[in-house]
């Protein structure tokens, strides 16, 4: 849970929508409309930043 941590705050030093995408989805258990309309984006972009993220916290929790 502290790597995740980590990770997630390199991920929002990195790109602060999506990490807050992020925390809002998984921590947050909000559904992709209520994101969007919360930050004032598309769902597509949710999804996208969703993807990109998940990709992301996987390199660096796995180191590869």
């Amino acid at each position: 849970i502290l790597m995740l941590d980590a990770a997630l705050e390199r991920l929002h030093a990195s790109d602060e929508r999506q990490a807050r995408v992020v925390e809002l989805c998984y921590f947050g258990g909000l559904t992709y409309p209520e994101i969007a309309d919360l930050l004032g984006i598309s769902e597509a972009t949710v999804d996208r930043d969703l993807r990109h993220a998940r990709a992301w916290l996987r390199r660096e929790l796995t180191g590869s």
